[in-house]
Order: structure tokens, then sequence, then C-alpha cells
């Protein structure tokens, strides 16, 4: 039944299912290949043979085979059950194996329900296998986990190995609950069901209304890609602050929203339908080309809304926006309108980034987004001078830009020299002069193949001519190129120092060029297609694609004797970030904006916004907008949002339409209702200064101006929500990833700069990259990456979420993903937190027996606790609250989380801990009531309070134990309503599969349906789906129609109201309580923790269980409150580490305690090399007396030279001869000294400790609940002559009372068949245990 719960069966749903046939529940699991290996367990469960038959018809073939199976499994169950003897239930079992053995050979597959079993074995040959030797993969992998945890903690490396010893042995002690029955992911599903049952977001929405807003800007993603492992951290980031906003007392509106237009999609359906150019779309026709790019648009939104759903975010998606909609695209205008209107709208020519594949100009930034490295031909050419014998040298990287060559660059200050290449026959050449010889140089150190003949500054080679390379442009641009011109802007770090110029292919090549007057707007040269095939002009390489045409230009030149030297380099090359073709720089015709006006008041509202990190806006980000430039927002496509531009023929009068309304007045069009390429482009307006028709420009706006409009679009402003908008703008928050500093938070702050002279967003979270595990881009090809699917599937929403925002990703560093980590989160925060509330329930249970009463307390009162402990949690949760409302105001997220997890720990492996006996109502001196109570009290209020702190970090199992806390402060859970109409999406399509309607189930899975979705549904719904065909239609719905009106009336329950409590993510965070402040107890309690892990590490190193007492434990502390701290909390340490003694001290060297320094080896070694052995040697000879003025200055001489704390590491030791038997361990200002001498007495204690916990580990096996009573046998069979076991425990009666909750314990030499063979040290003995009545 647990495994049916967890696999979501629908017989197990309701209670009405539940008294189905177990005929129904064999035909279901035979149609679950999710559950069919444990069919014959469950039929072992219902115990009923005649079903079995039901289920091998159910099954196909091999009815009989099975029937056989189950009667002999059948006959083992009675000869068990009934007493038989051994050896008839033994000759029962090898009939069954043979039946089973004889299925397999038949059908070559296992019988259901045998592979668990199997698998079960296999496990433990594996783990016996693992423990007779350590498998090496897994060490590595735990070593590699482990490994940022040494990182962040420092130290000496034994020390860490100590505390993860004791932290060991610590939570192997704790009570655990959380075994296989406990699964969080199907937990989770539970909560998400829950969510749907009482609408949660929108019921959260509701409660909020009227309080103060808190605006949320939700960057658009484009739904042609499936949701990756950035977006799932994104869309943490951004959860967990929206959610922590709405639990301060805001209201926060939460939009997804969609980006519909531009290159992600024009590519995809270009791919598709094999479109080349613009004149293939011109040929479909640009109506038919944008109706397939609308079909596509959202392919995966279904896959986006069922991850974010499933990672528990709450964002509407159902009052999405689109940057298609009509109503978003007129916004965009209006916003191109106010820019226009500024003046700050212009049309030129530029050299722009250009996609060939796309056939368009891309952004600056939109450049920079895909650059890697590739292998290009690198060209040394020869320019020969007009008129002289010499020529000039230049380099390029881009041989197919040399037909277009119409001048040479040198810098004007730069020296050239003149030289005779004797390599060469005395050819001589122009180069510069720090080019001539050297690495990457024309000629290497040493060289003497060459003469230098003359040296000139650049600024005297200007003016002379060379002849072209190719003569393609030579007679219409004789008079002006083809000579020497000077800028600044030539280097002579690679290349020969002179630069080739083609104008129309690079920006400072066409800036040069026209200044020195080589070319004009008009007569710039650029024979490059959109497609980047050669025109006509080059008539030698027309039609041909421009990086296809690198080799035939270098083996002409090198036939015509034009190349000085050729080879192939590797550097960093401009992408597509859409097609991932390489980039060419391409001179055309767009539209700009004038950012580079605007830079100093981008400059001026950076400063004004709070970015997280910080160093992102100060460095990477305000680097950008200093280096901005014109922005070009024109694209020469057809799926986007039309630019509003009606132009007249001669270009001179230019209208900029601002509205649908405008549009409509200027042109005389009435009806306007899609603003798209098809629908504009036919209307025209009639000009004012008499130039007849204008009509619109046919490019459209870059998709990145349209996400940049997204705060005043997705409300659509200023047409609607004029007042809203208003007053929630700036955003109090957005978020996105860290290549976003040149894309999104780039243009929003361009547009809000432009038309609202403010920033639009006042704090900004900014996240690294997600990588694969190797540190590489995740890769759908190399499968480098596990399935987000499978880990909300398989590990859940709360352990991923919570691995994300403590990665370095959240403070905009790379995280490698590792899916181990999110197996450690589970095992070091679920699982202990799980524990706890279990253990809390448990003693509630407790405490209501004994008292006949149920356990509640009130929120609204303080605890009146006066325990130490209780008030040490209670305070430390209140500090934990301040800090967390102080670092998330500020938004970083990355201090907050450390500290939650550091209070999991503190609550889980100390506070429940040191007060188990006090919770379960036994307390040192005997236990109260009262003092059970109290700490209950105070355990409820803690585990209460912090389910609600990390309710926006963990929601799913924050509501799971937030649910099981209600009864305990005296509210109702919410009840959800029966019946059909209450339906989840499994019991619909159940429903479904009963009323022939199987064909459907898929459809009405994937879109959710549950059984009030079922009962309003219309045709459109079904065709929304994907149910294309009327009559089908029309078929599901006559069906659902006949099945509602068969339906009493009173089966339309209404919905019980759903009210604040009912939720966790209904309350409020609280805030901190001033009467729980008490800094001096929370003081105490972190050196008593610091005193107690240095204790643990001590008898780890010295190898001695906790279970052995010890004599006595030395504290050397300056501070006298440190001391009166420790002496306050005295008995917890000595019960915690298990010592007689607590002595306090502030004298070392009564101690006889030195210090002792190590070197930091490979520090030395780094800076000295070949000194370090004579410093090594040396540090390790200072005095304690030294050693102590280096711990005072933190710098000491050394063989000459100073070390500092970074270079020797400091410990304690006992002087040796001092006749003590201490181990020392120090923890920042304390001095914690162990004496280690063991006694017979504490030896004798030891055993009898041993002897308890094998009780209670056998205990567990048997799956007793610890509050059963039990008689405890045991039966040595080879004792330890220094062990004594049964003389031991008869000396122990009273410890074994108190461990054991008084249960008997009796030596007994007849063994229970449940009984094990278990050791201390070399003895063997046996235990069982017997319940009592």
């Amino acid at each position: 039944t647990s495994m049916l719960l967890k696999r979501r069966c629908p017989i197990f749903q309701q209670p009405y299912h539940i008294a189905s046939s177990s005929g129904d529940l064999h035909r279901w699991l035979f149609s679950h290949s999710r559950v069919k290996d444990c069919r014959v367990g469950i039929y072992g469960i219902l115990a009923e043979p005649s079903s079995f038959a039901i289920m091998a018809e159910a099954a196909g073939g091999n009815a009989e085979l099975l029937a056989e199976i189950a009667q002999l499994g059948d006959k083992v169950r009675e000869l068990k059950t009934s007493g038989a003897s051994g050896d008839e239930v033994k000759a029962a079992v090898a009939a069954l194996l043979a039946a089973k053995e004889n299925y397999t050979a038949v059908t070559g597959e296992e019988v259901p329900g045998s592979k668990p079993a199997s698998k079960k074995d296999k496990k433990k040959k594996q783990k016996q296998q693992q423990e007779k030797k350590p498998d090496a993969a897994g060490a590595a992998a735990t070593a590699a986990a482990d490994g940022g945890a040494k990182a962040a903690k420092g130290g000496n490396k034994k020390q860490n190995k100590g505390k993860r010893a004791a932290d060991k042995e610590k939570q192997a002690d704790a009570p655990s609950f959380a075994g296989p029955q406990h699964s969080f992911p199907a937990e989770e599903e539970s909560v998400l069901q829950f969510w749907n049952d009482i609408d949660a977001f929108q019921t959260s929405l509701k409660f909020s209304e009227g309080k103060k807003e808190f605006t949320f800007y939700d960057g658009p993603p484009f739904a042609t890609g499936q949701p990756h492992h950035g977006h799932i951290l994104a869309g943490t980031i951004k959860d967990v602050v929206t959610r922590y906003a709405h639990q301060t007392g805001h209201h926060v509106e939460r939009r997804f929203g969609w980006d519909c237009h531009g290159l992600p999609i024009e590519y995809e359906i270009d791919k598709t339908l094999k479109i080349t150019g613009p004149e293939d779309v011109m040929r479909m026709g640009i109506d038919k080309y944008n109706a397939e790019c609308r079909k596509i648009v959202m392919r995966y939104s279904s896959d986006w809304r069922k991850t974010i759903t499933r990672l528990g975010r709450w964002i509407d998606f159902d009052k999405d926006y689109k940057t298609m909609y009509p109503w978003f695209m007129e916004s965009v205008w209006w916003v191109f309108k106010q820019v226009f209107d500024k003046g700050l709208v212009y049309r030129g020519y530029k050299v722009m980034p250009f996609s060939t594949a796309l056939s368009t100009p891309l952004s600056n930034f939109e450049a920079n987004q895909d650059m890697h490295d590739v292998q290009d031909p690198s060209v040394t050419a020869i320019f020969s001078v007009v008129g002289d014998d010499a020529s000039f040298l230049a380099w390029t990287t881009t041989p197919w830009t040399l037909p277009s060559n119409l001048a040479l660059c040198v810098h004007p200050d730069l020296e050239y020299v003149k030289f005779k290449d004797k390599s060469r026959d005395d050819k001589v050449f122009w180069a510069g002069k720090s080019r001539l010889v050297g690495k990457g140089c024309l000629f290497k150190e040493g060289s003497k193949d060459f003469e230098v003949l003359e040296t000139k500054k650049g600024s005297e080679l200007v003016g002379m001519k060379y002849e072209p390379l190719f003569p393609y442009f030579y007679e219409t641009l004789k008079e002006t190129a083809f000579r020497v011109i000077s800028d600044t802007y030539v280097t002579d770090d690679s290349g020969t120092g002179i630069v080739h110029n083609a104008p129309g292919h690079g920006e400072d090549d066409f800036r040069v060029c026209l200044d020195h007057g080589v070319v004009t707007n008009e007569t710039v040269v650029c024979p490059v297609n959109d497609s980047g095939k050669y025109t006509d002009q080059v008539s030698d390489f027309a039609g041909v694609y421009i990086k296809d045409a690198d080799k035939p230009i270098i083996k002409r030149l090198q036939t015509e004797g034009k190349v000085f030297k050729f080879e192939t380099v590797s550097h960093a090359y401009a992408h597509c970030w859409r097609s991932g073709t390489p980039l060419i720089r391409k001179t055309v015709e767009s539209w700009f904006i004038r950012v580079e006006s605007v830079k100093e008041e981008l400059l001026e509202n950076n400063e004004k916004t709070r970015w997280v990190p910080d160093n992102i806006r100060q460095g990477r980000f305000h680097n950008w907008l200093k280096d901005a430039r014109d922005w070009a927002i024109s694209r020469n496509r057809y799926w986007g949002t039309p630019i509003p531009l009606w132009v007249s023929d001669d270009g001179e009068e230019v209208v900029c339409i601002g509205s649908v309304q405008e549009l409509e007045e200027l042109s005389g069009v009435s009806g306007i209702e899609d603003l798209h390429r098809e629908h504009v482009d036919k209307i025209t307006i009639p000009s004012k200064q008499g130039k007849g028709i204008l009509r619109r420009v046919p490019q459209v706006f870059d998709c990145w101006f349209e996400s940049g409009s997204m705060p005043y679009a997705q409300k659509h402003y200023p047409f609607e929500n004029k007042e809203r908008f208003e007053g929630g703008f700036p955003a109090d928050f957005i978020a996105e990833g860290i290549d976003q500093t040149r894309g999104w938070f780039y243009t929003l702050l361009v547009i809000g700069t432009i038309v609202f002279k403010q920033p639009p967003w006042k704090n900004l979270i900014v996240n690294g990259l997600v990588l694969a595990g190797d540190g590489k881009k995740m890769s759908k090809r190399l499968k480098n990456y596990p399935d987000p699917g499978l880990l909300l599937q398989e590990d859940g929403a709360d352990a991923l979420r919570l691995y994300l925002i403590t990665s370095p990703a959240v403070r905009a560093e790379n995280l490698k993903f590792r899916r181990e980590g999110l197996k450690r989160l589970v095992k070091d925060v679920f699982l202990p937190w799980l524990n706890a509330f279990k253990f809390f329930e448990q003693c509630a249970a407790r405490l209501q027996e004994s008292t006949s009463k149920p356990f509640t307390f009130s929120t609204d009162q303080d605890c009146p606790s006066q325990n130490r402990m209780d008030r040490w949690i209670l305070a430390f949760t209140q500090q934990l609250l301040q800090f967390v409302h102080t670092e998330m105001d500020a938004y970083r997220l990355y201090t907050v989380v450390p500290r939650l997890l550091t209070f999991v720990d503190n609550l889980t492996n100390w506070y429940v801990r040191f007060n188990r006996q006090r919770l379960k109502g036994k307390g040192a001196k005997g236990g109260s009531t009262e003092d059970q109570r109290l700490s209950l009290c105070t355990l409820g209020e803690v585990l209460l309070t912090l389910s609600k702190l990390m309710s926006p970090f963990t929601p799913f199992f924050s509501e799971w134990v937030y649910q099981r806390m209600l009864p305990y402060i005296g509210l109702t859970p919410y009840k959800r309503s029966e019946g059909p109409r209450a339906w989840d999406s499994a019991q619909v399509v159940k429903w479904l599969e009963s009323a022939g309607l199987e064909e459907y189930t898929g459809v009405f899975q994937e879109n959710g349906m549950r059984g009030l979705d079922l009962f309003d549904l219309t045709h459109e719904d079904l065709q929304s789906m994907g149910v294309a065909r009327c009559s089908d239609r029309k078929a599901v719905l006559r069906t659902v129609g006949q099945f509602a009106s068969s339906l009493p009336f009173e089966d339309e329950p209404s919905k019980p109201e759903v009210e604040e409590h009912h939720s966790i993510h209904f309350q409020m965070i609280p805030q901190p309580k001033a009467t729980y402040n008490d800094d001096v107890i929370v003081r105490a309690f972190d050196v008593l923790k610091r005193v107690i892990d240095a204790g643990r590490i001590l008898r780890d190193q010295k190898t001695l269980p906790v279970k052995y007492p010890l004599s006595e434990l030395v504290v050397i502390a300056k501070s006298a409150d440190t001391r009166a701290d420790l002496l306050s909390l005295e008995d917890y340490i000595k019960a915690e580490l298990n010592v007689q003694t607590l002595t306090l001290s502030d004298d070392e060297e009564a101690y006889h305690v030195q210090l002792k320094a190590s070197p930091d080896f490979k520090k030395l070694g780094q800076r000295f090399k070949k000194e370090l052995k004579a410093i090594t040697a040396a540090v390790k000879q200072l005095t304690n007396a030294q050693l102590r003025e280096f711990q005072s200055t933190g710098s000491i001489m050394v063989c000459d030279h100073e070390l500092t704390t970074d270079d020797i590491n400091l410990s304690y030791d006992v002087a040796k001869g001092s006749g003590s038997n201490y181990a020392a361990q120090v923890d920042g200002d304390v001095l914690v000294l162990l004496d280690v001498t063991p006694t017979a007495a504490m030896v004798d204690e030891g055993t009898a400790r041993e002897f308890v916990n094998r009780i209670q580990r056998h205990r567990k096996k048997q799956q007793l609940d610890p509050e059963t009573p039990i008689t405890v046998f045991y039966n040595i069979t080879e004792d330890d002559p220094e062990v004594h076991l049964a003389q031991v425990l008869a000396g122990h009666t009273d410890y074994l009372g108190v461990a054991l909750d008084n249960n008997p314990v009796v030596q007994s030499d007849s063994p229970s068949s449940s009984a094990e063979k278990t050791t201390i040290k070399n003895t063997k003995f046996t235990i069982w245990v017997e319940k009592r009545a």
C-alpha cells in the first residue's frame, strides 16, 4: 500500500476505490510498467489466491505458469503460518524456486516481482565486497564532494578528519525515523496537489491585496527551447525573493513572460523550410512565413510550465504576457516614439556584426555572446609600391576581405623600416620596426636573412601609392584609394604594423577611410550580399560564400607572388549566438539609438542601483556602459514588431507612430488588430509635406528592444494600468544570469534612462553560469549533465533549490553541477530536520498518553521555560531571524542560506540530542510532565519558526512540516472536498480508461486535467490541448456530459473556504521576539560547542570512542567570561564528552603546554624553493617563547626572511617528560586538554555502553518502536578475559535500567530465530529481544 501511494495508484486515492476488487488492482498493475516488479509482492500482501488468475490473464500468455507459481507461493505461506516442520517448508520453497526457474527458461524473463529481491541480494553482496575492499571511485567521489567543505573549514587536516568522525558518531546516535518509507519527491507531489486544491498561489494574492506593492520584473525566455539548469537557478532565486517579499507583508504580482519574436524562432523556421535568404521568404510571402513562426512560438511552453511548477515556483502562467500580443507591441511602439521624439533615433551606414545565416545585422552586445576559438588562415600579403622597387607588408586573418582592400594604414608615430630580404632574392619591403625580429615576427631572433636599408616614421609614409591586389575597384576609386593613410588605432603588438583597410568590413577601416577621403557613404565598397556571398562586383568569386573563398584567394595571390607568409592561427572569433555560424563585419544601413549621447546618464543611473554581488555593477557592467556604442535596433527580418516609421520616397519626411489609434487617424485605416508586418506593411500615410505617400520602413525591432520594453509593455502602458504602473516603477527586484549584463540588464537601463530618466530597477541579483561537473558547458550532445526532470523526480525540488542557492552561482561565479551535492543536502539537512520533527511528534504522543490530553502550545504567548538549553535555542532563533531579515533586505542570499543550515545543525545535532530525555519525559532527575511540556513547547515553537523561515527556500518540506504542526497549535488543516469534481489528474485518467476514452489519457495527463477541469471542458479547451478533429472533441464532450448528468445533485460539493492558516505560504515570517534575546547564553553555547568539538577530535585522534569515560577535561581560557560560561554549562560538557571532571584554568604553563610550529610547505616552496629545506629545519627549532611572540605579533624572522601566519601553522602539545597524559587541541581562544589515561572502571563502563548500543541497533532492525516493552536476552559464546561481559553487565544494572527504559536484561542459552551475533572487542555473543505484554 505504501508503494502504491508513492506511485499514485488511483485505486488507493479515494475511499470508494479501496473497496475495489483485487482483480481491478492487478489489471491496473499490469497496465503500469513502473510498478510491474512489485506485483507478486503486492499479491502476497493481499493473500488472495483467486485473484492471481485474473492477474495472469491480464498479463497475456503464460497464465498457467504464473498460476502454478501462485499456488506454490500459497502453499509456502500456509506451511509457514501453520507451524509445519522445517523440512516441509524447505521442500515447498524448492518447488517454488524450480517453478520460477522454469518460467524464466520458457519466457526469457524474470517472474514479475522477483527482480527487487535479486537486486536487494545483489546490493547486499556489493556492500559486503565494499566493506572488504573500499571502492576507489566511490572514495574519489566522496573526496570531491567534501572538497568544498574542507576548503571552507581550513585548518589542520587531522582535526577536520576527527571532526567528521565525531559528527558521524553524533548522528549515528540520533533518533532516526526517515527510512525508505519517506520519499521527499513523493511528498512534494502531495504538496503540489494540496496547493492545486486550494489554488494556493492565487489565494495568497487575494490575502495580500491592499498591502504594499513589491514590483518584480521577470525577463522573458524563448519557448522554442526547453528549460535548463540556468533557467532553474534564476527561477529559484526569483521565487525565493518574491516569496520572502510576500511573507514580509507585501503584495507581489508575478507574471510569466514569453519572448516570441526574433532570430531564435526565425532560425528554426529557416532550417525547417530550407530557407537560405530573403529571396526565399519573399517568394513564400511574409504572411505565410510569419504564420509558420507563430506555430512554433510556444512549442515547449507546456514543458516550461511543468518544470517550473514542479520546482515550486509560484508565478502566473494564465495571465502571462507574450511579446507577440498586439497590446504588447503597441506599448513597444509608444516606447520607441518617446526615444524618437527626443531626437535619439537616426538612420545611418555603419559596419555592423552581421549573421550571414540569418541575413541580418546584430547589435554589438549580441556579437559578444558567443566567442570561441577557431582556426583561421593567416596571410601576410605583399602590396607593391607605385614607382618604387619596395613593397608594403600587411597581415590579415580574413583573406576574404582582401578583394575589398582600398587602403593601408600606419601609426603616425611608430617607426617603420625598409629592409632587404636576402632569402627572397634581395627583394625590398616595408614593415614596422618592432615587428621585424622576435616571436611571431617576420624573422626569428638571430636571423641574418635581412638588412635594414632605411627607417621612417609612419607619418612620412602617408600618401604613398601601391598597386591593388585585385582590380575590381581600381577604375572607380583610383583617384582616392590604394594609398597609405595613418591613424593611432594601429598597434605593433601583432602583424606587421601596417593594417590592410577594407572599409566595407571593419569599423576602424570605415572610419579612417571616411576621414581620409578614401570613400564616402555613397562610394563605400561592400561586395558581399546578406547571405555572405560575393556579388558580381568581385567577378572571379561571384556567388561564392566568403569563407569558402579564403583558399582560392590565397592560392591566386601565391601564384602571383603576392604572399610573403602563410600559416594557420588559433584565435577567439565572434559567432552568431543563435545559428552558431561565424559573424562577419559588413557595412549596412540601419536604424540606431544614440546611446553614446546618454552614456553619462547611464553611468549615473547604474550607481543608483544595488547589484548582488556589487563587483559586477562596478566592474563588468560599468565598463560596458563606459564603452557603450550606438544601438542598432533594426533587423532585416520578418517575425517581429515592425519599426513604426513611415518614410517618404526621398527619405526626408519621417513619421513615427506611437499607437494604433494614431496609425488609424493618420492612415484612414480602421479596425487594426494585429501589428505584424503582413498587416501593417500595406498601410500607407499621406504626406503632409506634399511628398506623396509615406510607406513603412521594412525592418523590425531587435527583439532585445522588445524585452527591454517589457516593464511598460506587460502592463500595456500608458494605454492601461497607468496609475498602477507608475506607482510600482522602478521595480523592487529583478534577477538573471551574468550573460545578461550585455543583454537584458543593458537594454532595460538604456530604455529606462532615455524614457523615464531613471533606472528601471532598484535591486538586482546576478547569478553565474551552471556548468557540467567537468567544468565544461552543459551539452546535450555530450550528455554531461543530469536531466532537470530526473533530478526533480528522484531528488526533489527542495534539494535542488537549496543546492543551487548555496552554490557559488548566487555570487555570480560559475557552478560545476554535481548531483552528489543534492544527495549530501538530503542527508545533512532534510533527514535531520525530518528526524527532529518526527521525534517531536513521538514525544508529544508520549505526553498525551501520560496525561490523556493532546499536547498544544500557543504561538501568541512566550514559552516560559527557564531551562538553559531551551533559552539558548530560543535566543539563537531570534538572532537567526534578525540576521535573515537584515541580509534578505540586502538581497544577499549567499549569506542567508549557510546560516540557515547552521541553525538546522544546532537544532537537530545539539538541541534535540542534548534534550532527548527531557523531551521523552525522562529528565536527569526522573523527569516531570511539566518539564516535558516546556521542552516540547520550546521545540514546537522553534520547528514552527524554522519552517516559516525556510519556506521561501524549501517551500515543499516547510509546508509538509507546517501541515503536521497545525494540530499542535490548535488549528485545523484544510480538508479537501470529495467526489469526481475533486479528482486529481490520475483519477481523471482512470475514469477516461473506464469510459472508453483511453486514447486521450496522454493529452489529459500532459495538461494536468483535474475533476473541475473535466466538468468545465469546452471545444476550445480540447482544441488547444491538441484534439484536432471536431468529431473527436464531440465524442469526449458527449461522454463527459452523460457522466455529469448521472451524478446526484449533491456531488457538486461546495469547495471548503480557504483560510490564512491553511498554508505556511500565507503566513508572515516572524520578527524577533525581544523577550527571548539573550546574547550571553548564545555566547556561552558557542564556546560549549567549540569545546565539545575539540574534545571529540581528541577522542577520535586517540581512538577513544565517547562510550568510554575519561577522567578529566581541562579548558584553558584567558577570558573570565568564557570560563564562567563553561562553568554554567558544566553538566552538558561532562555528559557529552563522557568525562568525570571539568577543570577550568587560565594558566597554560601549569599543564606544561607548549606551542608547536609546522611550516606550510606549499606556500614556502613557492617562495623559497632551494632554501625550503633550511627554513623548514629552522621553523621546527623555534622555541616556545619565540612561538608565543610570533602568535602575538603575527610575524617572525627565519633565515633572514620574514614569515607570517600564512607560512607557519601553530598547534599545541604537552611537553615531553612532564609526566602528564593530556592530549591538546585549540579552537580559537580556548585550549582543550583531555586526559587520555583509561582506568579499568572506565573501560567497564564503556563496555556496558557498547552493549546498549548493540541492543538499540538490534531493536531498530527488528522494527520495534522505542516505546514497545521488551525483554533483552544475550548469550555469551566466547568471552574475552579483558572484557568479562557478564560481570560488567552485572555491575552496571543501574545504567542499563536507565539506558534501556527499565526493560529487563536476561542471560539465556536459548536464542530465538531473530537472534543476532555480535562482538565487543574479542567477546562474541548473541542478542535478541522479545516483546512483553
